[in-house]
C-alpha cells in the first residue's frame, strides 16, 4: 500500500483554500520545493484541483471540510468505524473484512481509486468532495430477506439530509437519490451467502456534496450536488447521522422487513404519479409510477391495471 502521509498532510494545509508558497510548505513538512510539486500531481491525480501562481504558490479554489474520525465518532452511538482517507474501494475495503466484523461497522473515505456503482460502472471518487460510506451488515434469514434493502437505504439517507436542511432531496427505486430530477447520490448493496445460510452485505453510498463539473465528464447522466442547490452539509455530522440511523432501521427491517418503510417511500418517491419509462435489458415499459409494494417491487400502471416489477431502471418519459 503506497504511503499517502505527506499529501495528506499537505492537503490538511492547503485545506483553508489559501495561497501557501512553495517555500513555506517545503519548511511546513521538511522538504525540497521540487519534492512539494512532486506532491502536488499526486493531488491532482486524486481530483484536486490546485492553482498554482508564480509568486503566491498553491492553493485550493475553496477551503474544504476533511474528514474527522474523532468528530465523527463522537456523535455515534457504537463506535465500529475506520476513516481511511484513500483507499480502492469502501465497499471492497468491508468485503475483503467480513467475516472478522459486527454488524453495523462503517468505512468512509476522502478519495476512492476504484470506488464501484452499479452494473460494474466506475464511481466517480474525487478527493473531498464528497461522502464515500459503506457499511456491513449480517442478514440471519438469509439472502432472500434482502429484498428491497436498498430502498431503506435511501429512505433512510434522504430522511436525514432532508433534516439537515435539503428538503426537496427525494428517492428513486431502485437505489439513487435526486434532487431536482437530478442524480445526488447512488447506493450500491452487494451481498454473498448461499440459501439457507445468513447473508453478508456491504451498502455503499456516494453523496454529491460540492463536486466540481471540471473532471466529472465520466458521468453518464444528469446529476447535482448540494452545495450547486446552495446547501452546505459537514461532513463529518452527516456520516455520523447517515451510519446512526441505518444501525436503527435495518434491525427493524431484519425482524418486519419492508412494510414499516412503504409509506415513508412513497412520501419520497420523486417519480410517483409520474410517466415513467422501465429498462429491462433491451426492453422498454411505459407506465405510471404508483410506488412500490412490501417486497419493493415498483408498481406500475398501464391502461388502468397495476402491475409490480422487480428488475431494470426507470427513468422519466421524455417531456416530463
Amino acid at each position: 500500500m503506497k504511503d499517502n502521509s505527506v499529501p495528506l498532510k499537505l492537503v490538511a494545509l492547503l485545506a483553508d483554500g489559501e495561497f501557501h508558497s512553495g517555500e513555506q510548505l517545503g519548511e511546513a513538512l521538511g522538504m525540497s520545493r521540487a519534492a512539494i510539486n512532486k506532491h502536488i500531481q499526486t493531488l491532482k491525480s486524486w481530483g484536486l484541483d490546485v492553482y498554482t501562481v508564480t509568486g503566491k504558490g498553491y492553493s485550493l479554489p475553496a477551503p474544504i471540510q476533511l474528514l474527522n474520525e474523532a468528530d465523527i465518532l463522537s456523535h455515534l452511538h457504537q463506535p465500529d468505524l475506520d476513516v481511511i482517507p484513500v483507499i480502492d474501494s469502501t465497499n471492497q475495503y468491508l468485503l475483503d473484512r467480513m467475516d472478522q466484523l459486527p454488524s453495523g461497522h462503517a468505512c468512509i473515505a476522502e478519495y476512492q481509486q476504484a470506488g464501484r456503482g452499479r452494473r460494474g460502472r466506475k464511481w466517480f471518487s474525487p478527493f473531498g468532495s464528497n461522502l464515500y460510506l459503506s457499511m456491513y451488515w449480517r442478514l440471519e434469514q438469509g439472502p432472500a430477506a434482502a429484498m428491497g434493502l436498498s430502498l431503506v437505504i435511501g429512505i433512510v439517507m434522504a430522511e436525514v439530509i432532508q433534516s439537515l436542511g435539503a428538503p426537496d432531496v427525494r428517492v428513486k427505486w431502485p437505489n439513487d437519490l435526486y434532487l431536482n430530477d437530478r442524480k445526488l447520490a447512488g447506493i450500491l448493496v452487494e451481498l454473498t451467502g448461499k440459501t439457507g445460510d445468513a447473508a453478508q452485505i456491504v451498502m455503499g453510498a456516494g453523496v454529491n456534496l460540492v463536486m466540481r463539473s471540471e473532471g466529472a465528464s465520466e458521468i453518464n447522466q444528469g446529476w447535482i450536488n448540494l452545495q450547486e442547490a446552495g446547501v452546505e452539509i459537514n461532513r463529518n455530522e452527516l456520516a455520523a447521522k447517515i451510519i446512526n440511523h441505518l444501525r436503527e432501521a435495518l434491525p427493524i427491517f431484519e425482524r418486519d422487513g419492508l412494510a414499516p418503510f412503504v409509506e415513508r417511500w412513497d412520501a419520497l418517491d420523486n417519480f410517483i404519479n409520474r410517466p415513467v419509462k422501465l429498462l429491462i435489458g433491451d426492453r422498454e415499459v411505459h407506465g405510471i409510477a404508483r410506488g412500490i409494494d412490501k417486497q419493493g417491487g415498483l408498481l406500475l400502471e398501464q391502461e388502468g391495471e397495476v402491475k409490480s416489477w422487480v428488475g431494470g431502471e426507470i427513468s422519466l418519459r421524455p417531456g416530463n
